[in-house]
């Protein structure tokens, strides 16, 4: 695993109500659901990154309101297509 280091203001965790750590790792999550939803990344891949199972992932996609379920009209229909 690589360390990155970011610098952020103090006043983020305090506004936040989180201390370093959780702010982390709620960032994490947040880039993690955010990339899915737009279709960047796989739910496994998302999982990986936010440091969750598939399933806690799966959760947080419902806590941000996102459908886990990321296909596209075509993309839909081709997994339909190959169900047979």
């Amino acid at each position: 695993m690589r360390t990155v280091p970011i610098q952020l203001p103090e006043t983020v965790f305090s506004a936040l109500r989180k201390n370093p750590e959780e702010f982390v790792q709620e960032m994490r999550i947040a880039a993690a659901v955010k990339w899915y939803e737009l279709g960047e990344i796989s739910q496994a891949k998302a999982a990986e990154i936010s440091g969750l199972t598939r399933a806690e992932f799966i959760n947080a996609l419902a806590r941000y309101q996102v459908d886990f379920l990321q296909y596209t009209a075509q993309e839909l229909a081709e997994e339909l297509m190959n169900a047979d």
